[in-house]
């Protein structure tokens, strides 16, 4: 499996990220170094606004971003600051207000809804913090369908389910239901799921804040490994501090824009 500027943000004294502030190691490293010029995700002046009883609530507040391949990107923040709304927007699960995501350059929100449809099916992956697995469905049965919606021959698509899932530690595993797995189990068939179709990205809003600390730290060294040895570039909502110590850097998400997290 293998797997890309805005400008600086001065307003209320505040700084926005810039590629300067980006820190490097390993192969995820070297892959934000080869792609220095342009990232492989860029968000531009987005913002976000829901209405509560006729008010206007500003969630995002022109923020910019950029996310390198093969980087791990954290983004932290308070409860209800808008992380969960901010990762929607960028899988284009979400519409912005106002300004661009743009994916190797092609402005997403521009496609007709067919053609984005397709490319968050072959392009992105994720991962929430309720692994969302149809109960009715084996193991194998529920990573294969990403691979099925993108039209894949059933039988290819259950050999790289089976090769994914024999990836995450759940090779002896396929034909159990949900209900017979445990919760880590579970989010393993999930984060197998997310990356069966070879995403370039995968997107995981706080994906280890429903397990226990043992089994997160289970699906903290998945989520590494995926990256550090097969590139899938991985950006992480998340308000565990251990996960965040494994990332190549993080950023926080306060007032509607994203800065450098200490």
């Amino acid at each position: 499996m293998a797997m890309s500027g805005a400008p600086a943000d001065t307003r209320a004294g505040r700084h926005e990220v810039m590629p300067d502030d980006r820190r490097t190691g390993g192969r995820a490293g070297q892959a934000k170094a080869a792609n220095a010029a342009r990232g492989l995700l860029q968000a531009r002046d987005l913002a976000k606004s829901f209405y509560d009883a006729g008010a206007e609530v500003r969630v995002l507040r022109g923020l910019n971003l950029e996310v390198f391949a093969g980087e791990r990107l954290g983004i932290v923040g308070q409860s209800g600051v808008g992380k969960s709304t901010l990762l929607y927007i960028l899988g284009t699960l979400e519409r912005p207000s106002a300004g661009q995501v743009l994916f190797d350059g092609v402005d997403l929100f521009s496609l007709g809804e067919r053609d984005v449809a397709e490319f968050r099916n072959r392009n992105l992956g994720f991962v929430f913090q309720f692994h969302y697995l149809m109960a009715d469905f084996s193991a194998i049965e529920n990573v294969m369908m990403p691979a099925l919606i993108a039209r894949m021959a059933e039988a290819q698509a259950r050999s790289r389910a089976a090769q994914v899932l024999e990836l995450v530690g759940l090779g002896e595993k396929l034909h159990r239901r949900p209900g017979e797995l445990s919760g880590g189990e579970q989010q393993r068939v999930a984060v197998a799921r997310a990356v069966v179709l070879e995403p370039r990205l995968v997107l995981a809003d706080e994906p280890t804040g429903n397990l226990d600390p043992h089994t997160a730290e289970e699906v903290h060294e998945l989520l590494t490994r995926l990256n550090y040895d097969l590139g899938v570039t991985l950006v992480v909502a998340t308000h565990n501090e251990r996960l965040t110590r494994l990332m190549d850097r993080t950023l926080r998400l306060a007032e509607g824009r994203l800065t450098q997290a200490g």
